[in-house]
């Protein structure tokens, strides 16, 4: 351990409750280490930069890396009482009721076992697993040990996707026909601005699109419709090399692409309900809708946060049949979300452990359930399988 502040900071009183069941306690803060210091840990829409807004539920009390180094300069600027330079010392030494695991994919199950089999409680970045033989025993450590467990994306948060779910569930678009989803961006290492890590191990097997970013339109349709019961994809490599653009310490380093790098499938939930969805790092710029569901009655909009400037200026728009005798047209509701998710735009990524807080400590529901995590890890290995043997692969998950 390396420690970067003179002091821990004064002793919190704890009497009367425990994290680890969800009661209460007199300071009410579930006690944190953070594992993984590196980009989702710490760019301005990070994990670290947002927590302190949360700092009345939320202790940060350690955190971990195998570039000890890079931690110890993280802690520094974070005020962060403790560091590690493995898991293992972080779970053996820190006081911590919950890890917050960052990192990298092929990592997470190996780091979440370790985790949930210390006792503590975890918020994971997406996916949960790379097996489902991996995600079958988080969730069932967890399920043992009574621990909760959070998972990326955190999407069905938002204000926008809590509304489109209401909407749908309550028939106003009426039977749902198809969706498109967007879920794509044009690759790591693609900023004209530059790229602070080295993004090779995103084109890598084990990473890729789908893993990286096919996850969030997963989640979002699966969240929206609910489980899906058969897969079809293509998927391949659309150039066998990359070139990280702009400026920084790996500009012009050239990457070998061993991981599919554009994945379009298709998700059928039954009663010719079906998605369409893309995984790819080939989505250069776009002003199209993230998520469009189409139904017999109306039409469904979800926008995300590159193209909230659509005309209308709303984070949701519906078109509806017969909102006058013989009109069919688009409508805003008063109560429609508007861009502004304050929680969202306050918190970032520091959502994820913003819910966990609340999970434990105020008994709200989970929302970002590792089963869920499963099913969409169960849709992304079947991409694959789908694409490699041309045919349609059946699903055996729910949540």
């Amino acid at each position: 351990m390396t420690d970067v502040l003179d002091s821990a900071g004064p002793a919190e009183a704890e009497a009367g409750g425990d994290p680890r069941t969800g009661a209460s306690r007199s300071t009410r803060r579930v006690r944190i280490g953070v594992l993984g210091t590196g980009g989702i840990a710490t760019i301005p829409e990070g994990v670290l930069p947002n927590l302190h807004h949360i700092a009345d539920k939320v202790e940060l009390v350690a955190v971990a890396d195998l570039d000890l180094e890079r931690a110890t300069r993280v802690a520094r600027q974070y005020d962060v009482p403790e560091c590690y330079g493995s898991l293992e010392e972080m779970l053996e030494t820190a006081d911590i009721d919950a890890v917050v695991n960052l990192t990298p994919i092929p990592a997470h199950a190996r780091t979440a076992m370790q985790i949930l089999q210390a006792g503590k409680h975890l918020v994971v970045e997406k996916p949960i697993a790379t097996t489902l033989k991996d995600a079958d025993a988080i969730i069932e450590t967890a399920r043992a040990k009574g621990l909760t467990i959070i998972c990326a994306p955190p999407d069905m948060l938002f204000r926008s996707y809590i509304e489109a779910r209401r909407l749908i569930a309550a028939g106003t678009i009426g039977k749902v026909a198809f969706a498109r989803v967007r879920s794509s961006h044009g690759g790591p290492g693609g900023d004209p601005q530059g790229w602070p890590l080295d993004p090779s191990w995103f084109y890598q097997a084990g990473s890729g699109p789908l893993f990286d970013m096919g996850v969030y339109g997963i989640h979002e349709i699966t969240g929206l419709l609910g489980p899906a019961k058969r897969v079809s994809a293509f998927t391949g490599i659309t150039e066998p090399t990359r070139t990280v653009r702009g400026e920084g310490p790996f500009a012009g380093k050239v990457i070998d692409v061993t991981a599919d790098d554009n994945c379009l499938f298709m998700l059928d939930f039954g009663g010719a309900t079906f998605a369409v969805i893309d995984g790819t790092f080939n989505v250069l710029a776009t002003r199209s809708p993230k998520v469009e569901v189409f139904g017999r009655r109306g039409v469904l909009n979800v926008y995300g946060p590159d193209n909230l400037d659509h005309p209308g200026g709303d984070a949701l728009d519906l078109f509806r049949t017969d909102i006058a005798p013989g009109l069919d047209g688009w409508v805003s509701p008063e109560s429609w979300p508007q861009i502004e998710d304050e929680r969202r735009a306050l918190l970032e990524r520091a959502i994820l452990v913003d819910h966990l807080a609340d999970v434990l400590l105020h008994g709200e529901a989970n929302v970002l359930t590792a089963e869920h995590a499963r099913h969409a890890l169960e849709i992304m290995i079947a991409v694959t399988t789908s694409s490699r043997e041309g045919r349609v692969v059946e699903l055996a998950t729910t949540f």
